[in-house]
């Protein structure tokens, strides 16, 4: 399975026994998006050591899981109901490092 161009993080927790028609409703009812619109969408659990990834790949749907032994998922906080993710992102992400870190930018010192 290729990774589409968009990977949508959905931000609130979903319950991990939702199967692909379950997650696909809350992302047609509560989210207002189409599942079958070419990008990938990404749940995690409350304790935030699962996730679930859904892609449609034009024939079919896809449904993967991923678990992490010791660590937490890190998910971004945000008021909105969906994040977007580039690639690089999502990889250090499934290693349950903390990809937000590794792109901030350093704070500037003032001399005086």
């Amino acid at each position: 399975m290729q990774l589409p161009a968009s990977l949508l993080l959905v931000i609130e927790p979903v319950d991990m026994r939702l199967g692909i028609d379950g997650l696909s409703s809350k992302i047609q009812l509560a989210l207002q998006q189409s599942p079958c619109d070419g990008a990938a969408y990404a749940f995690r659990n409350r304790a935030s050591n699962r996730i679930k990834l859904l892609c449609w790949d034009g024939t079919g749907v896809w449904l993967a899981q991923r678990r992490l032994h010791r660590g937490r998922f890190v998910w971004p906080r945000s008021d909105r109901e969906i994040f977007t993710l580039d690639t690089h992102e999502w990889q250090w992400l499934i290693t349950g490092i903390d990809w937000q870190r590794l792109s901030a930018k350093p704070m500037g010192f003032v001399c005086g």
